[in-house]
């Protein structure tokens, strides 16, 4: 497996490719926009992309798929919860943050704990809310790997200040969700650098006292 980082869009998205080398498949977590280096990049390596996941919906992870779905037909994926955010323009902000409002209505929507299987590789939804109703992290067990989208950064957590944000709600699922996973377990986020359980656990100031 081969992680690629391409930060995306105007507030510096993290929006990675995960590549299956051996069988030329990969699959996309978040999509901030449309980019051509990053759709060349996929077609250059010759794999097949099985999927885009979304961690939740605002439209810094969102605002690509559509003109990435004119060009590479795949599957979009996220928890059942985020459902009202992919179809509202207003609560996904791209009606006032974007350059168009997108109202995703093709996604197949998935549970809390549910396997899937994309690329050869085994995946874990977390359902994490707190930063939005329906937001959640990507799991890969045998890969000690996470994608956290905007529920834990490094060193820091997800805003709660957006509409249906909580923080309560947050901190639970960081703590039941993330750091009961292996201390080795490298985390992903939305933005900034990666890091990983242990140290968040040590060291993220947010966490000390939840």
């Amino acid at each position: 497996m081969k992680i690629e980082k391409f930060v995306l869009g105007n507030v510096g998205t993290n929006c990675y490719i995960v590549f299956n080398e051996k069988l030329k498949e990969c699959f996309i977590v978040d999509l901030a926009t449309y980019s051509q280096e990053m759709i060349g990049h996929i077609k250059r390596s010759g794999c097949q992309v099985k999927g885009i996941l979304l961690t939740h919906g605002h439209f810094d992870h969102i605002m690509g798929i559509e003109e990435f779905l004119d060009e590479i037909s795949t599957t979009v994926y996220a928890h059942e919860g985020e459902d009202e955010f992919l179809k509202d323009p207003v609560l996904n902000f791209s009606a006032v943050m974007g350059n168009k409002k997108v109202q995703l209505n093709q996604v197949v929507f998935l549970k809390d704990h549910q396997n899937i299987q994309l690329a050869g590789l085994e995946i874990q939804v977390l359902h994490t809310p707190g930063h939005t109703p329906g937001g959640c992290c990507y799991y890969l067990p045998k890969e000690k790997v996470v994608f956290t989208g905007d529920t834990l950064f490094n060193s820091s957590i997800g805003r709660t200040d957006f509409p249906k944000g909580n923080l309560d709600l947050l901190l639970s699922s960081i703590n039941e969700k993330l750091l009961t996973l292996p201390e080795e377990t490298e985390v992903y986020p939305g933005h900034m650098e990666s890091t990983t359980i242990g140290k968040e656990k040590k060291f993220n100031p947010y966490l000390q006292e939840s």
